[in-house]
């Protein structure tokens, strides 16, 4: 029997303004049914990067509130107090002088487990100076790797740095610091970087290269697009297929696909041989458009896939048929994962900037009169 809640059901989060990596993190939780309070910015004192309220901020309510201002800091410990976990991205120092920092945190709530999501960490030369997803993932050695050999590397959007190596590593931590603290009281700081998420993520390939199995070149190597069965292939429209034949099984059931034997083909498991294997290839898939070759590989063990673009992958028949995708305001995006069997996941409405304000400071104890002046004096919206 599935249980309509979510497994973090009664965990309660509060997210502090920032964008990318800890928005996700917070949608994450947040579909997994932990009730997260975001702090929004109040209009006109961003950091000039802002988003209008979309998918990546469902799930939560919002508080608009300028921590810059006297009795902002205030407003925070007190929801702090009431929390299970706290989510920041700031550069390292920020909270502290804001006067939230995990010492004043800590000392409103010994329980609370305090997720610090930086590109750097919290010290080393570069802790305090500005990055993104691409300088985070440059040194760490991975993006190195990404890309044709002969070109400059590829930015791979900013799925690995931000998201991979940075929401999803802290909130494997904040799982586990928070099974910790429901276990003896105690929270703790956790420090996310980035560059160090994005490295972890490259532990395979590490272990390659130091084995030999792996050169530090790009599209030289099995898995970066080297190998003659992993790689994309352009058809005769212009679009791509994916070929992911490594295994002879699977090489094998590709070659009878494309009416050929192996041992007529230039063999992908010679590397003397990748180039003529490929071109081998590249000529065969310019034969027929991407859905051609889709219909003709459907329901086989040769590991081809159409490429599909980010408007047609919630049209596919698989996603279909999963409901891999929702609409959330007019727009489709992935629904939560993963699937749990005995309790649920949902994607909560997005919620209007400081919409919920009124509704956390009632819960805060916060009266009519205390409110009135703080909005007069701008620390809420």
């Amino acid at each position: 029997m599935v249980i309509m809640v979510g497994p973090l059901e009664g965990v309660r989060v509060l997210e502090l303004p920032a964008i990318g990596p800890v928005p996700f993190l917070g949608m994450f939780l947040a579909d997994l049914g932990a009730s997260v309070i975001k702090i929004d910015r109040l209009p006109g004192t961003g950091t000039g990067l802002e988003f209008a309220p979309g998918a990546l901020d469902r799930g939560r309510r919002s508080i608009g509130l300028d921590l810059r201002r006297p009795g902002g800091a205030d407003l925070a410990l007190r929801i702090i107090e009431r929390s299970d976990v706290l989510i920041e991205g700031f550069r390292p120092g920020v909270a502290e002088r804001l006067g939230i920092g995990p010492e004043a945190a800590l000392a409103r709530n010994p329980a609370l487990v305090y997720g610090r999501m930086t590109g750097w960490g919290q010290d080393g030369p570069l802790s305090r100076t500005a990055g993104h997803d691409i300088t985070y993932l440059a040194i760490s050695g991975a993006l190195h790797g990404i890309g044709e050999h002969d070109r400059a590397p590829v930015p791979p959007v900013n799925y690995l740095a931000d998201f991979a190596g940075g929401s999803l590593v802290l909130a494997g931590g904040i799982l586990a610091a928070l099974v910790h603290a429901r276990a003896t009281g105690e929270g703790q700081v956790i420090d996310a970087a980035m560059t160090e998420g994005a490295a972890y993520l490259s532990t395979m390939t590490r272990q390659f290269l130091g084995s030999g199995d792996w050169t530090d070149e790009r599209e030289r190597n099995l898995l970066d697009g080297g190998a003659p069965n992993y790689r994309c292939y352009r058809c005769e429209d212009g679009r791509y297929v994916a070929v992911g034949a490594l295994e002879p099984k699977f090489w094998a059931e590709l070659m009878r696909v494309l009416g050929a034997e192996p041992d007529e083909v230039p063999s992908p498991y010679v590397t003397e041989q990748w180039s003529a294997c490929a071109d081998w290839l590249a000529g065969r898939f310019a034969t027929r458009s991407r859905d051609e070759w889709a219909e003709i590989f459907a329901d086989t063990d040769a590991c081809v896939a159409p490429v599909l673009s980010l408007t047609e992958a919630p049209q596919h028949p698989h996603n279909r048929a999963r409901q891999s995708f929702v609409t959330l305001d007019d727009c489709q995006v992935a629904g939560p994962v993963p699937r749990l069997s005995r309790t649920t996941t949902s994607a909560g409405a997005i919620p209007g900037t400081g919409a919920d304000t009124d509704a956390v400071l009632d819960e805060l104890g916060v009266g009519a009169d205390e409110r009135q002046r703080l909005r007069s004096v701008g620390v809420i919206g």
